[in-house]
């Protein structure tokens, strides 16, 4: 008999981290472990990545569907994706559960050149959004970490502030010291936001991830067209589903650029769907964590491993906590490494 319990533990960060949707100090994380009685030994670990205010699943009964999954866990071991369609983060959580325990329990879920420590995954840097004494900051620790490409939040303090800043950066920063992507998080209005991205295209930006809130295809679209930087969707794809879903929103909105974030997204398949349309319509990707803890990241950058995508993945969030749970990820030289196999999941237990 297979059986299931989830653990509620609340992360904490280490700074405040700012966001067009506001600051954030803590984040609840959801873990759910999986056994079979006969053999308790193995437990599968993963993690519900919930996100407040952006997962379509911040719902008030969240718990309950949770504990009813975790109760009746040998209704959804078949096809999670189909039956929690409508709570992707319970869906995620549940298929690297799943995941983990087929492969004895040991947080191998993906065993490549990553996992033995032979290789690393390119990432970018992440400047968070506050004052520019803060981004600044941050922008000097990425540099002397020797990042080559950098992604900036933009879109919560004023625009004239943040133009400034990212003058003031190519000015010193060139763009053979780094890329730069930016990301507003659909903070853009609409009516300015061609001038705001032209002004910005003066600093050879890579890409601008979700200018405009999420919903207005026909917007998008024409964005997409027009733009002198490349469009990625992100929030866009949230909520999108079924694979016609997929399909019509790629066909139609024929972005530069798609973000792919399982926690938020439903999961491996589910993403692996959005990579094969993307692949279709010759539109690059990457993928990205949505600060989950190291449960999640780990998960997530083993299955972003054997994708081989060249280009450098969103997957550096798993420092923001004090008390993140312990594991063999770090980064260096602007790669997320797996060095060694100590896992520290007893922490998962104090739920706090």
């Amino acid at each position: 008999m297979y059986k299931a319990k989830y653990v509620k533990y609340i992360l904490k960060f280490k700074h405040p981290s700012g966001t067009s949707r506001g600051i954030l100090t803590e984040k609840p994380a959801y873990f759910i472990k999986f056994w079979d009685d006969a053999n308790p030994v193995i437990v599968g670990v993963g993690e519900c990545g919930l996100l407040k205010g952006l997962s379509i699943d911040d719902k008030e009964d969240y718990e309950e569907v949770l504990r009813h999954v975790c109760d009746n866990i040998n209704e959804y071991i078949t096809n999670p994706k189909d039956k929690l369609m409508q709570w992707p983060s319970i869906c995620f959580g549940l298929e690297m559960t799943l995941l983990d325990w087929r492969m004895g329990g040991k947080r191998i879920l993906f065993p490549s050149a990553f996992t033995d420590g032979g290789e690393g995954i390119p990432i970018n840097g992440l400047i968070w959004m506050g004052d520019i004494g803060f981004m600044k900051e941050q922008l000097r620790k990425k540099v002397e970490e020797g990042y080559r490409c950098i992604k900036i939040k933009v879109g919560a303090i004023e625009f004239e502030e943040e133009l400034k800043f990212i003058n003031n950066l190519r000015k010193e920063y060139p763009q053979n010291y780094f890329e730069i992507r930016l990301d507003a998080n659909g903070a853009f209005p609409p009516d300015v936001v061609q001038e705001r991205l032209r002004r910005l295209s003066k600093h050879t930006i890579h890409s601008m991830e979700q200018p405009i809130k999420q919903g207005n295809w026909a917007a998008m679209a024409e964005l997409c067209k027009k733009s002198p930087i490349p469009i990625a969707l992100d929030e866009e794809l949230i909520g999108v589903h079924s694979f016609e879903e997929k399909e019509k929103l790629v066909s139609t909105i024929l972005p530069q650029y798609l973000i792919l974030k399982p926690s938020l997204l439903g999961g491996f398949k589910h993403c692996e769907e959005w990579i094969e349309l993307a692949n279709k319509c010759k539109i690059a990707w990457w993928i990205t964590s949505a600060l989950e803890s190291n449960i999640g990241l780990n998960a997530i950058a083993q299955w972003t491993f054997t994708l081989n995508n060249k280009l450098p993945q969103g997957l550096g969030t798993g420092q923001l906590y004090t008390n993140n749970i312990a594991s063999p990820l770090l980064i260096e030289d602007s790669k997320l490494w797996y060095m060694g196999d100590e896992w520290k999941v007893d922490r998962i237990e104090e739920g706090s």
